[in-house]
C-alpha cells in the first residue's frame, strides 16, 4: 500500500510539474513582457554564478587532465590527453556539470525566495492589486535560466580546456599554439551543438521546478526549507534524465 501511495504521489507530482510548465509557456510570449525584471534575473542567475561555474570548471579540467595522464602513458598515448579532455568536456562533463552546480544555487535560491513570498502572501497581495504574478515572478525567472544557462555550459568548457593545458604544463612544457591545434583537430561542430542545445533544456528544467516548488510552498516558513531543498534534489534528477535522453537521441541519429 505504501508503494501505491508513493507512486500515485510521484505521478500527481509529475502531472502538476507538467501543467505548471504548460502554463510558462502560455505566458512566455506575452506581449507586455517584464524585461527589466528579466535583466536582474539574468545578472542574478547568471553573471553571480560564473565565478562558482568558472572554479569548478578549472578544478574539473586540472583533475582529469592530471588523472589520465599516468594511464595514457602506460599505452604510450600521452599525445591524446588534450584530444580526450576537451572531448569529454564539451559532449558530457561541462555541460552536466554547470547544470547540476546551478540547480544547487539558482534552484534553491529561486525556490526559496518564492516560497517566502507565498507564505507571507506578497504573492496574493500582487494578484489583489492587478499585478499577474507569474508572469511577472515565474516566467522571467525561468527565461532567465534557459538563456543564461548555455552560455555559463560554454565557458565552462573553455575553462576546462585552459585548465587542462595547465595541468599538462606541470610536468611538461607545451606550447599554447601547440596544445590548441590539437584540441581543436580533434573536435567537429557535431560534438559543441548537442551539448549546447541540451543546456536550454536543463536551464529549463531548473527554472521550472525551482519556480514550481516556491510558488506552490505550504506550511509557512518550514515549507520555505522544504521547497528550497525538494528544487535542488528534483532538478538534479531531471538534469540526468535529460541527459540520458539526449545521449540516447544524439546516438540513434548517429552524432558522435
Amino acid at each position: 500500500m505504501a508503494y501505491k501511495n508513493a507512486l500515485r504521489a510521484t505521478l500527481d507530482e509529475v502531472g502538476s510539474i507538467a501543467h505548471f510548465t504548460g502554463r510558462f509557456f502560455r505566458n512566455a510570449f506575452y506581449p507586455r513582457f517584464e524585461w527589466n525584471e528579466l535583466l536582474r534575473q539574468c545578472t542574478e542567475n547568471g553573471y553571480r554564478s560564473l565565478p562558482l561555474v568558472g572554479i569548478t570548471a578549472f578544478i574539473m579540467g586540472l583533475v582529469l587532465t592530471v588523472q589520465s595522464r599516468p594511464t595514457l602513458a602506460r599505452f604510450g598515448a600521452e599525445s591524446m590527453l588534450p584530444s580526450m579532455v576537451a572531448i569529454s568536456m564539451v559532449r558530457e562533463i561541462a555541460p552536466v556539470i554547470t547544470a547540476l552546480i546551478c540547480a544547487g544555487k539558482i534552484g534553491s535560491s529561486i525556490g526559496a525566495e518564492l516560497g517566502s513570498m507565498k507564505v507571507t502572501e506578497q504573492i496574493d497581495a500582487m494578484e489583489v492589486s492587478g499585478t499577474n504574478p507569474f508572469r511577472y515572478l515565474v516566467v522571467t525567472r525561468i527565461w532567465s535560466t534557459i538563456l543564461t544557462l548555455p552560455i555559463l555550459s560554454v565557458l565552462a568548457m573553455g575553462i576546462s580546456i585552459w585548465a587542462s593545458w595547465v595541468g599538462v604544463n606541470i610536468k611538461d612544457a607545451v606550447s599554447w599554439d601547440l596544445f590548441y591545434r590539437q584540441v581543436f583537430e580533434s573536435l567537429v561542430f557535431s560534438d559543441f551543438i548537442p551539448a549546447f542545445i541540451k543546456s536550454y533544456f536543463f536551464g529549463l528544467a531548473i527554472g521550472v521546478v525551482g519556480c514550481y516548488k516556491g510558488y506552490n510552498t505550504e506550511k509557512g516558513t518550514e515549507g520555505v526549507g522544504q521547497a528550497a531543498h525538494s528544487a535542488v534534489v528534483v532538478a538534479s534528477l531531471l538534469i540526468f534524465i535529460l541527459d540520458l535522453v539526449a545521449v540516447q537521441i544524439t546516438d540513434f541519429m548517429g552524432i558522435n
